[in-house]
Parts: structure tokens; sequence; C-alpha cells
């Protein structure tokens, strides 16, 4: 079944950790026809046997199935700490849901399912997470940890996410990410959704985001940046020709203009905006990956999947 498929089966769910656990589930069903055939069995508590190892852990059952090599894993082993980043400014609440549409159409809503899912195969690895959270302020920090207590707390605070924003946030990434820098002290995956909206993003001026990610990158870390946005509206500005005014969520600011007289211009902008952001990640040894609301979560996962078997 294709993730689209389970995302509409599992719509009507409410909670997030079973929704989670669908999609998840219903990529690694699908593994054995894609490039990443013979991870579906680290996803049952396993891992790879390295040649070496003591042999007293592999699992002869799965050998005979697979004819692959398998040693069990633990609940006491952690391979990977990651980090999980989610911006919460009001842009990120973009755009407004239609009444019965699912949570994830929107960036926020798509942010927190996908972190959602990553600790999902975080959980089923004994890996560690843990979740930052900030707008104009830092909202939240919960230090990478494995165990259940834990994973509970931070979905209970995704899920508080998805609840209407009270007042405007504005986005200060620079400040909070030099922040989660200095918090971060092992070796970790840090992975950061956010739209990209910041205060110079209109002029170009990048180089202090840059910095900052850079500064995440301090301790040996592996950055892995999902650019959330809704395709629709804010890559190919699919409007009528009606008369609209447009509001900057954090701001205020208001403008009234045909859409259609701007969009080949607006549509320009956003493609060399996108392409300055990918070129500089590029360079600086960051991997970034837009990501829309409208797609499923096959490339969170895997982007992730390969990001972990480099980093190693």
């Amino acid at each position: 079944m294709k993730i689209e498929e389970q995302k509409e089966l599992v719509s009507g769910f409410k909670h997030l950790e079973l929704l989670a656990n669908q999609v998840v589930e219903g990529f690694i069903s699908g593994m054995h026809k894609s490039p990443f055939h013979g991870f579906s069995a680290e996803f049952a508590e396993h891992k790879i046997y390295n040649s070496g190892e003591s042999t007293k852990h592999i699992d002869w059952k799965l050998y005979a199935k697979t004819d692959r090599l398998y040693s069990k894993k633990y609940e006491e082993e952690t391979n990977l700490r990651c980090h999980l980043i989610i911006d919460n400014s009001s842009s990120m609440h973009y755009p407004k849901l239609k009444k019965d549409e699912p949570f994830y159409h929107n960036k926020i809503g798509f942010s927190v399912l996908a972190s959602a899912v990553l600790m999902n195969l975080l959980k089923k690895q004994r890996d560690a997470v843990g979740l930052s959270i900030y707008s104009d302020i830092y909202e939240y920090y919960a230090p990478e940890k494995g165990s259940d207590r834990h994973h509970r707390m931070i979905l209970n605070k995704l899920e508080n996410l998805l609840e209407k924003p009270k007042e405007t946030k504005s986005t200060d990434t620079v400040t909070f990410l030099h922040q989660i820098a200095e918090k971060i002290h092992r070796r970790s995956m840090i992975v950061l959704f956010t739209d990209m909206f910041h205060p110079d993003a209109s002029g170009g001026k990048n180089e202090a985001l840059f910095n900052a990610l850079q500064h995440l990158k301090h301790n040996k870390h592996k950055v892995v940046v999902f650019h959330v946005i809704d395709k629709k509206t804010e890559i190919n500005f699919n409007f009528d020709n009606a008369p609209r005014k447009f509001i900057d969520l954090e701001t205020g600011e208001q403008i009234n203009i045909f859409a259609d007289t701007i969009k080949e211009a607006y549509e320009d902008k956003v493609n060399d905006y996108f392409k300055s952001l990918a070129m500089t990640c590029a360079q600086n040894k960051i991997k970034y990956v837009p990501v829309a609301v409208e797609d499923s979560f096959e490339t969170i996962l895997t982007t992730y999947l390969v990001e972990k078997q480099m980093f190693g």
C-alpha cells in the first residue's frame, strides 16, 4: 500500500502516535520493492551483523528467511542520537485548514507528523531523540533520550503544536539555532523543519542563517534541513485574477494586488531563492530537502535512512 493510501486510511485517527506508526508500517511494508531492501529487518529490532562481532546474538531464524546475518538489538543499545527542531512561527501555521481537512496539510501539521514518524523509527531502533521548538522565543527543549516516558512527553508536546496559535509569532531562527547548538554536546543527527522565512530572507541576506546552521555542525553533527512549503500557493502562486489582500502572518503587514500580475515575477524570485539555499547548503555540507505539505512522507523517511547510513 502506498503511503498516500496509508495517510487516507488513517486520516480519521486523532492520536498522533498511532498515525505515525501507520505511516511507518506502510513504508516498511513497501521497502522490499525499493533500494532500501534489507532495512526492514532492522525495524524489527535487529541490526546488520558486522564481521568480527560476537555471534552470540545472531538471529538464525531470520538468517534462514533472508540469507543475511542480523543480530538482535537490546533496550540498552543506542546507536544514534537525533535532535528534532521545529520552527513554530506564525507562517508555519499556513495554509488555513478547511473543515475536516487533515491537520498535516499545513506546514506545522506536516512537520509535527513528520517528526512523529521519525520518532517512531528511532524508537524501533532503540535510538535517542530530543526536541527543540522555537518562534520568537525558545519555546521548548528536551535532551536526547530513548525511554518510553520521554517519547510520550515529546509526542504530547508535538500534539500541542497543532492548536491554533493565539498570537502573532515572528521567526528568530538564527538566534535559537545558535542556542540549540550550544545545548547538543554529543554527536547527533540534527533535523530541522522550517519554512525558511526569516527577517532577512527577502533581501537575500542568508549569511547569518548559514553561520547558525554551521554552528549546529560544530561537534561533528549531521544537519538535515527540511524546507517545508505549500507548493500550490507558495511556489506556483496559484490564485485567480480577482483582487486579493495578502497578509504577512508574522508582521501583520498587508498588500492589495491582482495575483496574476505578479505571478511570473514572484515565481522567478522564489525559484532563485530555492536555488540559492540549495547551493549554499551543498557548499556547507548541509543536507537540504524541500518538502511540500501536499506530498507523502516518503521523502522524509528515505532521506533519514540515507543520511543515517552515511552518518555511521
